[in-house]
This record gives structure tokens, C-alpha cells and sequence, in this order.
């Protein structure tokens, strides 16, 4: 591999002459993210455990999705128009000391879980499939261990490998999905859809999870649209692409489980034949899919914990989360056990996505400021404790609400709610004392 390949930029910003990256290039990234296991289960589990009608749970979880997306989608600004990496940024709205000790950190080890989990459950279809078709088992270690060295090896190149990756891609996942719809509503079930019963409870709880869901994707956001040819292209691009992505997992996670009472497509779908061809695409595209998302939390994850060990290069950054995440992913036990530490985290991720997002959309209206910038480049972004304090609130939010009340989305409108508040008087207090001074 030349080393010119690699991508090599950190904490710098991009130059003007490498910002090529179009709308369209943007949008085949989100969608290759976007089409993947993790986002079929919301969609499923309204129609399983919420007793919706399919078309209430497509609705509910699509417009709790579009809150999230859209707010991502205003996080990528920064990237596209500064060139700087997320969690960098991150510096001018939380204050360095919150951006590098928690949130990086937090950001860091969420990616670290995901991308081991992904390759876990990768793993264990490819291996079953493989027995399905041929009768011969596999090891899991040898098949989990070359799964996570192809990915974290592209995320190691960079930008570069990722756009690559995804135009390979997105063929194969769209493929994959028509073959998916075809044999559900082709199977016993005959395309007899099971109906729910409509629920404004219901309907409010399970799009409230789609939005908590993504929601944490403002802390990563500009790291994929550095490379943006202007603000608006990437903008569009991100929201289109993730948009587009989740509506088709929407769909096939709703007629899954309306049809088949399923949670996973694939593995349902899996079921539904015999034929070695449709079970070798089948497994491909779940396969692929698993790829996809992982190759994001590669890269962002890296990057993240660059923020949180400045003093390394990108490459090292970069190679030092490939290493954990491929230990990580040999280990299915330790990654399954660690489910209440990362669900602890999850309770740090939503007030500070809801800070995040009140800071930059309505504080300083999408826009970092030239004073912003100059403090970033000296270092001298200093402690943003009406963060530290509103968040604290905000975690004990989250603690205290009953689960049917969705805490995750009710925390994070109350905690971005009270920052704005917060700041606005003082705000207007500071201004008050200058004109009495």
C-alpha cells in the first residue's frame, strides 16, 4: 500500500484544494452506512412489542429519524466549512477540558462497542450461513479476526478508502434489499400483513427511540464532510443519504416483523429459502452491510480519540483503536458483558448531544465564530461549566425517568431546553453589569 494513500491529516484543517467531494459522493457514504442490522430493530419493535399497524411504526420511527438526521446534518457544517474534525470542534462549544476528558473518551469507546458487536454478529451470520449452504462449521475466531483486520485497515487509509468502499458497495446492499422484499412478500405469509392497533403512546415511544438512536451522530459528523466541496453539498448529502438509507430499513424491518414477527431481515429472510443463490446473496449483503456501518465507527472513532490524545498522529490514533477493536471482537463474552457499562455511557451521550446541538444551532445560530477559531488554534477554548453543570442535571434525568416515558428523548429537549435558558440570562446579566460599569 503507497503511503501516499494514507490519509494523513489530524487535528488540522483540510486544504481548500482537497475539498472535492460532492453531494451525490456524500450521499452513496450515508446510504452504504445507513442500510445495515442495527437500524431494522427499531422499525421491528414497534410492530412486535408496540403493537403498531406497519404503516404507524414506518411513520413514527421515519420522523423521529428525520429530527436526529437533520441535526447531524447542521453538525456537518463545521466540517465542510472549516474542515475541522468533530470532536475538535466540539472544543469551542464544550469547553477543551469537557470535549477531551469525557466526550471523546465517551465518543471513543460507544464506537469501540459498535464496531465490536457488528463484527461479532457479522461473524456469527457468515459462519451459519456457510453451515447452511455446505454443512461445514467454521471457527469463529479465524473468520472474526479477518473481518475486523479488512475493516479497520480501510478505516486506517482513510476518507479516501471509505468513498471507495461505499461506491463497492452500494450495488450489493441494493440487490440484497429487493431480494429481501421479494421473499417476504412472496413467502408463506403471502404478503398478508398482521394488523396492529394504533397508539398515541405507542407511536410517540418508538420515535422517540428512533431519534435517541442517532441523535449521538452530531458528535462525529464533520469528520466524514471535511472533504465537502461547499456547506450545502454536504449538508444535502448526509441528509439525503441517511434518510434514504433508514426509510429502506424502515420498510423491510416493518414488513418483517408484520409479516414474520421478525427482528432481523436477513435471518428471516434466511429462512424463507433454500436456494444456495439467493442464501449466498443474502449472507453477502449482510455481510457488506456490517462493513459499511463498522467502517464509519473506525473512522470516527479514531478520530475521537485523537481529541483525546492530541500528542498522536492520525495514523497512530487510527491503528491504536484498529488494534483494540480487533482484540474486542475476538472476545464475544466481554463484549456482551459490558452492556450495562456502555448503557451507563448512553446516559452521558444524550445530554451531551442535547448541549451540543442547543450550542451550536441555537446559540451561535450554525456558525463558529472567528474568535471561536483563533481560540481553537491557541488551545484556549478553556471550561464551559454551564455544560458540566446542565449535563449533570440532565444525567440525573435520565436516571430518574421510567423507561415508558422514553428519558432518553424527554433528557435531551430538556437538557438543551435549559442550556439555551441557562445561557440566555447570562447573557443578558453580563450585559446588564457592563452597561451599570
Amino acid at each position: 500500500m503507497k503511503t501516499s494513500m494514507i490519509e494523513r491529516f489530524g487535528l488540522e484543517s483540510i486544504p481548500q484544494d482537497k475539498k472535492t467531494t460532492s453531494w451525490k459522493e456524500y450521499f452513496i457514504i450515508q446510504l452504504a452506512f445507513s442500510v445495515n442490522s442495527g437500524n431494522f430493530l427499531v422499525p421491528a419493535l414497534a410492530v412486535v412489542q408496540g403493537g403498531l399497524p406497519f404503516y404507524a411504526a414506518f411513520l413514527s420511527t421515519v420522523s423521529g429519524a428525520f429530527l436526529a438526521f437533520f441535526c447531524v446534518s447542521m453538525l456537518s457544517l463545521p466540517g465542510s466549512r472549516y474542515g475541522l474534525p468533530a470532536q475538535y470542534v466540539l472544543r469551542s462549544v464544550l469547553g477543551k477540558k469537557l470535549s477531551m476528558r469525557v466526550a471523546s473518551p465517551v465518543r471513543t469507546l460507544t464506537s469501540l462497542y459498535w464496531f465490536s458487536v457488528q463484527t461479532i454478529g457479522g461473524t456469527l451470520v457468515v459462519t451459519s450461513m456457510i453451515k447452511k449452504l455446505t454443512g461445514a462449521s467454521i471457527p469463529f475466531i479465524p473468520v472474526a479476526l479477518g473481518l475486523a483486520l479488512l475493516m479497520t485497515a480501510l478505516a486506517l487509509v482513510g476518507f479516501e478508502a471509505v468513498k471507495r468502499a461505499s461506491k463497492w458497495f452500494i450495488p450489493i446492499l441494493i440487490a440484497g434489499q429487493f431480494i429481501l422484499l421479494a421473499l417476504f412478500l412472496t413467502g408463506d405469509q403471502g404478503g398478508i400483513v398482521q394488523h396492529g392497533t394504533f397508539s398515541t403512546g405507542a407511536f410517540f415511544f418508538y420515535g422517540s427511540l428512533a431519534f435517541v438512536q442517532y441523535i449521538s451522530g452530531v458528535s462525529a459528523a464533520s469528520d466524514m464532510t471535511r472533504y465537502s466541496v461547499s456547506p450545502h453539498q454536504g449538508f444535502w448529502g448526509v441528509l439525503g443519504g441517511n434518510m434514504t438509507g433508514f426509510i429502506m430499513t424502515a420498510l423491510l424491518g416493518g414488513i418483517c416483523a408484520s409479516l414474520y414477527k421478525g427482528l432481523n431481515p436477513f435471518v428471516t429472510a434466511g429462512e424463507l429459502t433454500s436456494s444456495a443463490f439467493l442464501l449466498s446473496i443474502i449472507t453477502i449483503s449482510a455481510l457488506v452491510s456490517m462493513i459499511s456501518i463498522n467502517l464509519s465507527n473506525a473512522y470516527t472513532g479514531g478520530y475521537s480519540l485523537l481529541n483525546a490524545l492530541p500528542h498522536l498522529s492520525r495514523i497512530q490514533s487510527a491503528l491504536l483503536f484498529s488494534i483494540a477493536g480487533v482484540i474486542l471482537s475476538l472476545f464475544p463474552q466481554l463484549v456482551y458483558g459490558a452492556e450495562g457499562f456502555i448503557s451507563l455511557l448512553g446516559m452521558l451521550v444524550v445530554p451531551l448531544s442535547a448541549i451540543i446541538v442547543s450550542d451550536f444551532l441555537l446559540l451561535r445560530k450554525g456558525r463558529l465564530h472567528e474568535h471561536d477559531l483563533a481560540h481553537l488554534a491557541a488551545g484556549t477554548t478553556g471550561t464551559n461549566k454551564t455544560a458540566i453543570y446542565v449535563m449533570v442535571v440532565g444525567i440525573a434525568l435520565y436516571a430518574l425517568l421510567p423507561d415508558y416515558l422514553s428519558p432518553g428523548f424527554l433528557s435531551f429537549f430538556f437538557t438543551g431546553a435549559l442550556y439555551f435558558f441557562v445561557n440566555r440570562i447570562q447573557k443578558e446579566k453580563a450585559s446588564i453589569t457592563h452597561q451599570a460599569g
